[in-house]
């Protein structure tokens, strides 16, 4: 069994019980606010039909992943669901592991993806969202900007979110074979800023940063967020942008069926002829 510790070397950045808070409290709320959730299960899901397995034991990792309704069509039922932070499974378990924008609210992300790693069996597949670093660069300029301006001061309003090459060394490290990561930009617009902060509540995605302050935001602070995000990023319709960065992430265990990359020097195509060039140039 797997032990729930953390080296001391690692930093703490989220407040679990607070992630936790936000989950169910969104659980609560109409599901409009998840079309976020929804629209990125379903890109993951359209990417595992292209993948010509079939995978008779899942796991989803912070249960958004909506893989029951793909697995339902191909008669699979063996699907189980975990909380993110820990993986209490027995090694070589799952043919296929899913986790969709759960992963950012993750202490020690290299630590879960070596459990997640050890988890799936031979040859299984490991596919996940997580937010990237661009994701509402918009409204985190306007809340810094505004509390600048009132109080002197700015807190931790918006979480930090990863970079696609740290995601990709990160799963390297976790010993995964054949990583791959890419991203998608996703631009959701909005008559006012307020409509934004409503769907990130609904979507439990606020504030859970251990060092938040724990005071509610100021009134003066919060209308003048959204004096600022109106003025410096309203297109000529009113709206304003809100921008969400997907990193989607992708790694196999290890099998010895797998295509193996090059040595280095081993390629067997010169370099003169890949650029097409002719021996007298």
């Amino acid at each position: 069994m797997t032990q729930n510790t953390q080296n001391s070397d690692n930093i703490t950045l989220f407040d679990q019980e607070q992630v936790l808070k936000n989950a169910i409290r969104s659980q609560r709320l109409p599901d409009d606010h998840n079309f976020l959730h929804r629209e990125i299960a379903d890109r993951m899901n359209d990417r595992l039909l292209d993948i010509n397995r079939k995978f008779q034991t899942i796991c989803d990792l912070g249960g958004l992943s909506n893989i029951a309704a793909l697995s339902a069509a191909s008669g699979v039922t063996n699907i189980r669901e975990f909380p993110c932070e820990f993986l209490d499974i027995e090694p070589n378990h799952f043919d296929l592991i899913v986790s969709n924008l759960r992963m950012h609210w993750i202490n020690d992300l290299p630590g879960l993806l070596i459990q997640t790693n050890r988890a799936l069996k031979p040859d299984g597949l490991f596919m996940a969202s997580i937010f990237g670093g661009d994701t509402l660069f918009e409204l985190r300029h306007a809340l810094i900007t505004a509390e600048s301006e009132i109080t002197s001061g700015a807190h931790s309003r918006i979480s930090p979110f990863a970079d696609v090459r740290d995601i990709g060394s990160i799963l390297q490290r976790a010993g995964f074979a054949l990583p791959v990561t890419d991203m998608d930009t996703i631009t959701v617009t909005y008559e006012h800023p307020l409509k934004l902060m409503q769907d990130l509540r609904g979507m439990g995605e606020t504030n859970a940063l251990i060092n938040r302050s724990k005071n509610f935001m100021r009134k003066d602070v919060l209308m003048r967020a959204s004096e600022i995000y109106l003025r410096d990023f309203a297109g000529s319709d009113g709206r304003i942008p809100a921008t969400f960065q997907i990193i989607y992430m992708t790694g196999w265990h290890p099998h010895e069926s797998q295509q193996k990359p090059l040595k280095p020097g081993s390629g067997k195509i010169n370099l003169r002829d890949a650029l097409g060039k002719k021996p007298n140039e």
